[in-house]
């Protein structure tokens, strides 16, 4: 079975009403990822989400508890130590930022054979694992 890592932003876009297409799109793969069983986010997806939703979405913190828990179904990857020793050798290796380092971490720790983003570059393999932005 294929996993697939879902970055902060496609969680944003599906609780973002100002782009009615991406959040569309964000919703539908969210969706099919959790009722496959292939989806991962890791805790930094999950903090990430709450501080956008709170300071730039300003959605209702009992929305935000929903969301949390909801997205709690999918599989999510906790930040360990190693996780970030991890990281910090990815952003060498890769010349990535460090919090995207934390995600190809986090991804590569589950086993995902794909990463969706919208931040890093599409077609990109990060340890043996393919950067595809769902919104291309």
């Amino acid at each position: 079975m294929n996993l697939y890592f879902i970055d902060t932003n496609i969680i944003v876009y599906a609780n973002d009403a100002r782009d009615k297409k991406k959040q569309a799109k964000a919703l539908e793969l969210i969706a099919w990822h959790m009722k496959s069983c292939t989806g991962v986010i890791s805790t930094q997806v999950l903090q990430e989400y709450a501080h956008v939703a709170l300071n730039k979405l300003h959605q209702r913190q009992d929305v935000i508890l929903r969301q949390l828990v909801l997205l709690e179904e999918l599989n999510v990857v906790q930040q360990s130590p190693a996780l970030i020793r991890r990281a910090v050798e990815l952003k060498a290796i890769y010349q990535i930022s460090f919090w995207d380092a934390c995600i190809v971490g986090a991804a590569e720790y589950a086993n995902c054979h794909v990463i969706l983003s919208e931040d890093m570059n599409t077609g990109q393999f990060y340890s043996g694992m393919i950067m595809e932005s769902p919104f291309d």
